[in-house]
């Protein structure tokens, strides 16, 4: 059996609130599903509300609201607040990419994201829509 899991790409109006979609779309209300990119990657490889046995699907609707929502300026947000937190021998190159994004370029939270969950895809699958 197939399981759908529907993140509502309208509620998505920032990366707290995508946090807070995708868990609720696979663990309910207050549900988890990551808080950071890392923990998304570590979600996808079982046990935090993925089915173990069946196949899973993650149905991205109005994928292009999120990704307005999710684009260079949210990206650059984001890189501004984990900048600091950043061991220092990776700082130069997360400024680097804090500069792609204030300037409207390179891959953004969105693509991240996106890829993310397209490599989980041995697992399930993404469909945008």
């Amino acid at each position: 059996m197939t399981v759908t899991y529907v993140i509502e790409g309208s509620r998505v109006t920032g990366l707290e609130q995508f946090w807070k979609v995708i868990g609720e779309a696979v663990n309910g209300p207050d549900g988890y599903f990551g808080r950071n990119l890392d923990a998304l990657a570590d979600c996808l490889g079982g046990g935090m509300g993925t089915p173990d046995d069946d196949d899973f699907v993650f149905e991205w609707r109005d994928h292009a609201s999120s990704a307005r929502a999710l684009g260079h300026a949210e990206t650059a947000r984001y890189l501004r607040q984990i900048l600091s937190r950043a061991h220092p021998t990776n700082r130069p190159a997360m400024g680097k990419r804090l500069d792609e994004a204030l300037a409207g370029r390179g891959p953004t939270l969105f693509d991240l994201i996106v890829e993310i969950l397209a490599d989980g895809a041995d697992r399930g699958t993404l469909r945008l829509s």
